[in-house]
């Protein structure tokens, strides 16, 4: 049952982080095209939505794909490169293949066609400072997910909803956190005062014991004492035995002493 319940929150846990992931890479595909005049990128790399089929079939619209940074003078015609540009009067970033490369004192120019243009290159003309930087892969079918990110709902749905859950999840896992916190506690004090208890009740009988053998010590000494009184007694009770045997011995001795005398006078 507990390893389910692992398994289970393990789960959760790695599919939060997904969400989590993707709203990251959705809001940093929100803000990479947002200024008309910078790119935004994450450690030289700029991920972006396709929105035609200009470069099928190398990819497609709805695809995610990823431009680098890059320096303009490394380019070579053939390279796929994103850059600045305008389509119906309107700011833009396109990607596109580099048909030609011109230079003219020292500064270059880059002629730029769709693969699925059937050869009609772009009208503008463009140069180093129009580049944002070099197409290096894409992910297939990954930009729908991010422009169904963009409307209202597959906002709530795939970013609020599922943030709140892992809210209300972190939430609901700290409150079990302190509920057995806090039954810990609570059996760690029984523990401690049972203890504490026991060790009240061994001292008690340690001193009843000890009391006990005082006593006990006090009985013999009093037992010890009584005798020795009463042979003291018996033997001053024996001493005048003698004294008095010893007197009536020299009385008795005395008296035909006396007789003579009196026969004599």
């Amino acid at each position: 049952m507990k390893a389910v319940k692992k398994a289970g929150t393990i789960v959760i846990s790695v599919l939060l982080w997904i969400v989590i992931l993707v709203a990251a890479l959705y809001a940093f595909t929100t803000m990479a095209t947002r200024d008309n005049q910078n790119v935004a990128n994450l450690m030289g790399y700029t991920p972006l939505v396709v929105k035609t089929n200009s470069m099928s079939p190398t990819f497609d619209a709805g695809d995610l794909i990823f431009i680098k940074k890059c320096d303009p003078d490394t380019l070579k015609e053939g390279d796929i490169i994103c850059f600045h540009t305008i389509i119906d009067n309107e700011y833009a970033l396109n990607t596109h293949r580099i048909e030609k490369i011109d230079e003219s004192n020292g500064v270059r120019s880059y002629t730029t066609m769709g693969d699925n243009n059937n050869g009609v290159a772009d009208r503008h003309i463009i140069s180093n400072g129009d580049i944002v930087g070099k197409y290096t892969g894409h992910l297939k079918k990954a930009g729908n997910v991010m422009d169904f990110l963009s409307s209202s709902t597959g906002f709530l749905l795939v970013i609020v909803l599922p943030m709140l859950l892992f809210f209300i999840y972190q939430v609901y896992n700290l409150i079990m956190i302190s509920i057995r916190l806090k039954k810990a506690v609570a059996v760690e004090a029984a523990k401690e005062a049972a203890q504490a208890a026991e060790e009240s009740k061994a001292q008690a009988a340690a001193s009843a014991n000890s009391d006990a053998e005082a006593a006990r010590a006090a009985l013999e000494e009093a037992k010890r004492m009584r005798e020795e009184a009463e042979s003291i007694r018996a033997q001053a009770q024996q001493e005048l035995a003698d004294a008095r045997k010893g007197q009536m011995s020299q009385e008795k001795e005395t008296e035909p002493k006396e007789e003579k005398e009196t026969e004599k006078k």
